[in-house]
């Protein structure tokens, strides 16, 4: 488990460092778009020693290139304090198991690869996704930099370096006999500063004839749906589709396809080749460049809009749970997911407002939110007399529908889930 430490403003500073330029195109003309505040790192849980004692914030704050329209942030924090000890696992979610089922059984089907092929995940946490690669009778291996999440999911079969992905590591495992057909990255490629770095590394093991499948957060479904929780200190890049198509070609590469999913509020699934592949390229690469200039994500004003819709979303939920709490009610929230740090900090639900944080992942129960510093405990709390909440809610607002799924039991006894986003609902 994450063990976090007092740490100095002198300190804070060194795991900090600010960049000029764009990291896709280099361009210095950035503009600020979006300012969240000052927030504690997003996955930054600690131990009961650690309880209130202060934690180190950092600014977050989106800018947007003029020049390719890359959305990003600019302080970058130390990848290593980000990710050494992560608490975030994908097993732990049924919707995200089966997710990468069919997502796996997608690229299989596309790509018609022979068994024995080799499968290679940069950030494949505990292994979901790869272990469906490996069942269809691929040889998988996973990179991934937490420590202890590698060091499960290779006990569980699941062979993972605990490194970070780039070309240094990309030519050891060549030169040790791997060349990759199929090389995977998902909800990862928003993380890394150094993206040159790492499609680097992919152009150098990938197969001529390979594919470079990754799934990230889709622009257009951030803005247009509001869902500003998912702009964390872990997700440096805002991707759409305009700016991945030029980061490709600059890496001899060819953005060919780009996918529309529904995991995360609206994610993107990008299918690139190395030039000169045999695969040729879809439409809806182009269709997706049209409607991102449409809807104006590479001008200013759009983003301006966006922070309208924020504050009228911020006024709606706490005008709801201060009213609740007027009338007396005790209110939890569901889920502890990196989002609902930004969401607390920049709604301002804190522990004047909610008293503890129910998540399912055992890698969370026991440890204390980010900043707030609030328990997080199992579902089971749903149901004890002490601890029964009124009303909760759903910080984990993507999996909504499969939380209230499974406690209706709660509801029928007069319980209430609040969903703040997309839309604002009660049930």
């Amino acid at each position: 488990m994450t063990q976090i430490n007092v740490h100095t403003p002198q300190r804070a500073q060194r795991n900090l460092r600010t960049r000029t330029d764009c990291r896709l195109c280099g361009s210095r003309d950035l503009i600020l778009v979006l300012s969240l505040g000052e927030t504690p790192l997003a996955n930054e849980f600690v131990e009961t020693s650690e309880v209130g004692k202060p934690q180190d914030r950092f600014p977050l704050n989106v800018h947007l290139c003029r020049s390719c329209g890359h959305a990003q942030l600019l302080d970058v924090v130390d990848p290593a304090r980000l990710f050494r000890d992560y608490v975030y696992v994908s097993g732990t979610s049924p919707v995200f198991v089966e997710h990468f089922r069919r997502y796996a059984e997608d690229v299989l089907h596309l790509t018609a690869l022979p068994r024995g092929s080799r499968v290679l995940e940069i950030g494949s946490n505990d292994g979901t996704l790869l272990q469906f690669f490996k069942d269809a009778g691929m040889r998988v291996l996973g990179v991934d930099p937490a420590h202890a999440i590698a060091a499960q999911a290779t006990q569980r079969g699941i062979e993972t370096l605990p490194e970070f992905f780039d070309l240094a590591l990309a030519r050891r495992l060549r030169q040790d006999g791997w060349e990759a057909a199929l090389i995977a990255a998902n909800n990862v490629f928003a993380h890394a500063d150094d993206l040159h770095g790492i499609l680097e590394g992919v152009t150098h093991l990938l197969h001529r004839d390979g594919l470079f499948v990754f799934e990230v957060s889709y622009l257009v479904d951030v803005v247009e749906k509001g869902l500003f929780d998912t702009i964390y200190h872990e997700h440096l890049s805002y991707h759409a589709v305009k700016p991945l198509a030029a980061l490709c070609e600059r890496h001899d590469m060819e953005l060919i396809d780009a996918i529309r999913v529904d995991s995360h509020g609206g994610s993107l699934r990008g299918i690139a080749k190395r030039r000169g592949g045999k695969w040729p390229r879809k439409p809806r690469v182009d269709q997706l460049i049209r409607l991102e200039t449409s809807m104006g994500l590479f001008e200013p004003a759009a983003y301006h809009d966006f922070l309208t819709r924020i504050a009228q979303r911020k006024e709606d939920v706490m005008t709801l749970l201060r009213r609740l709490k007027q009338d007396g009610k005790r209110l939890a929230g569901f889920g502890a997911p990196a989002k609902a740090t930004t969401l607390m900090f920049h709604f301002g639900i804190g522990p004047d407002v909610i008293e503890y944080l129910i998540d399912d992942s055992p890698w969370k129960q026991g440890l204390y939110s980010p900043g707030h510093h609030l328990p997080v405990v199992a579902s089971t709390a749903l149901y004890e007399v002490a601890r029964r909440p009124d009303d909760v809610v759903i910080l984990a607002w993507n999996f909504a529908e499969s939380i209230l799924a499974k406690h209706r039991a709660y509801t029928e006894r007069g319980g209430h889930f609040i969903v703040p986003l997309p839309r604002l609902e009660v049930h």
